[in-house]
C-alpha cells in the first residue's frame, strides 16, 4: 500500500489543529474520513443527474435510477450476497438492526420468546430488542464475556431454549476490538434452528465480508464507517427471511397497489424502502466500496493489523497503561486508561495536541458495568493511518501523564 498516495485522497488529513499541530485522526471507529473520489461522485450526481428514482419516465430519472441500482449491485458484490433482492438500503447499522427487531419481532415472536445478545453489544443492538420486549413481552438472554474480553462460548450454547427465536451479536466489539467467532456462533444457532443477525459496523471496514460463506441470516453495516457518506447503510437479509417479514414503514415505493380497503406490497428489496431513498448517498457508498476494493481488503486488513500490534506494543511502554480486550487477534480499535487520569481529561488534553480520539462509554454501558469502569479513551485506526501517527499518540499520552 502506498500510504502517501492514499493520504492525498483525504484532504482533511492535511489540516492543522489549533493553528499548531498536524491532525492525527484516530477516531475512525466513530466515523471515517471520506476520499475525494466519494465526495466528487456525489457532487457530480447532484450537479448533473439529480432526479427522483424509480418514478419518472424522463431521462434524468432513468439515469438516476440506473445509478442507484448499480450501487445496490456494488454492495451485493462487495459482501457476496446471492441477489440484489437481499440488499436493503437503510440509514445505517442502527436502522438496519431496528428494522429486523421491529419486523421480526412483530411477525415471528410472542410473549415469552427470547433473543440472545452479548455483554459487549452496542446500544443499538440492546435497546432495539428492549423496545420489542416492552411491546411483545420477549426477553433478552446475554452471552457473558471473560475477563480478557472474549465471549464465553460454552455459556452461549447453554442459553438456547425452545423459546429462542434469534441471535443478534456484534462481529467486532467497538470497545474491546474483540473479533467474535461468528462462524461458530452462526453454526451453533443454526443447529438449534435459530437465525442470526450480525452487526458488521466495526468489521466491514477492516476485513473482507462474505455473507454466503458466513451463512448469517442478516448482516448490517454503515456507509460512514467505511469511507462513505453519513446517513446510508445496508441490511443484508436472506431472501427467504425477507419474504416472510412484514414491511418496516409504509409509504411510496414499498407498495404495488393501494386502496382504502387493502394494500399489496412491492417485491424485494423495495418492500423495505418506503419513500425517496438517499440515491446520492448510495452512489457515494458504492464509490467508497469501489475505493477499498481497488486497494484490496486483504491489504487493508494486513496494514491495520500491523498498525494495531505496533500501537499496543508502544502503548504498553507507558507507565500506568491499561488496555481493555484481548491482547492478541485484536481488531483496529484500542480502548485504554492511563493510571488515574479520567478518560475525558485525557481526550481533552490530547485534542489540544492535535490527536483526535474518542472518550466515554462508547454506547456500550452494559459492557462498562461488566468492566467496572465508567468509560475509556479509545483510539481506532483506518487504512490511512501511519506508524508515525501512533508515535505521535504515544508521545502525547506520555506528555499528559507527566502533567498528572
Amino acid at each position: 500500500m502506498n500510504l502517501s498516495s492514499i493520504r492525498e485522497d483525504f484532504p482533511i488529513l492535511q489540516r492543522t489543529i489549533y493553528k499548531k499541530y498536524p491532525l492525527v485522526y484516530l477516531d475512525n471507529g466513530a466515523t471515517t474520513q471520506k476520499p475525494r473520489q466519494v465526495v466528487e461522485a456525489m457532487s457530480e450526481e447532484y450537479y448533473n443527474v439529480n432526479a427522483n428514482v424509480h418514478r419518472g419516465v424522463h431521462f434524468l430519472s432513468q439515469q438516476a435510477t440506473e445509478m442507484h441500482e448499480q450501487s445496490r449491485e456494488t454492495v451485493r458484490r462487495f459482501i457476496n450476497a446471492r441477489s440484489t433482492n437481499e440488499i436493503i438500503f437503510t440509514r445505517g447499522t442502527t436502522e438496519s438492526i431496528n428494522l429486523v427487531a421491529s419486523c421480526f419481532g412483530d411477525a415471528m415472536m410472542q410473549e415469552g420468546d427470547e433473543v440472545i445478545v452479548s455483554e459487549m453489544e452496542h446500544h443499538s443492538n440492546i435497546v432495539s430488542w428492549q423496545l420489542v420486549a416492552a411491546r411483545k413481552g420477549i426477553r433478552l438472554r446475554v452471552i457473558p464475556i471473560t475477563d480478557d474480553g472474549r465471549l464465553c462460548m460454552d455459556a452461549y450454547e447453554q442459553l438456547f431454549t425452545e423459546h429462542t427465536k434469534l441471535v443478534s451479536v456484534a462481529h467486532v466489539s467497538n470497545v474491546l476490538g474483540t473479533i467474535n467467532p461468528v462462524g461458530d456462533i452462526i453454526r451453533i444457532a443454526h443447529d438449534h434452528g435459530v437465525p442470526v443477525l450480525i452487526d458488521g459496523a466495526q468489521s466491514t471496514p477492516h476485513m473482507a465480508i462474505d455473507v454466503q460463506q458466513l451463512d448469517c441470516d442478516f448482516f448490517a453495516f454503515s456507509g460512514h464507517k467505511i469511507y462513505g457518506p453519513t446517513g446510508i447503510g445496508v441490511l443484508y437479509g436472506k431472501e427467504e427471511w425477507l419474504d416472510r417479514l412484514p414491511p418496516y414503514m409504509g409509504g411510496g415505493e414499498m407498495i404495488q397497489s393501494v386502496s382504502f380497503e387493502h394494500t399489496t406490497y412491492n417485491e424485494l428489496p423495495f418492500k423495505f424502502e418506503a419513500g425517496t431513498p438517499d440515491y446520492v448517498a448510495t452512489t457515494g457508498l458504492a464509490r467508497a466500496l469501489d475505493y477499498v476494493s481497488a486497494i484490496g481488503m486483504d491489504r487493508i486488513e494486513a496494514h491495520e493489523r500491523d498498525l494495531t500490534r505496533y500501537a499496543m506494543e508502544r502503548m504498553m511502554e507507558i507507565e500506568g497503561m491499561h488496555i481493555f480486550g484481548p491482547m492478541d487477534d485484536h481488531d483496529a480499535v484500542i480502548s485504554f486508561q492511563v493510571g488515574n487520569i479520567h478518560h475525558l481529561d485525557l481526550g481533552t488534553l490530547l485534542d489540544r495536541l492535535g490527536i483526535a480520539i474518542r472518550t466515554g462509554h462508547h454506547c456500550a454501558e452494559p459492557l462498562m458495568h461488566r468492566l467496572g469502569i465508567q468509560g475509556t479513551a479509545r483510539a481506532s485506526f483506518a487504512l490511512y493511518n501511519t506508524r508515525e501517527e501512533i508515535d505521535a499518540l504515544v508521545s502525547a499520552i506520555e506528555r499528559v501523564r507527566r502533567m498528572f
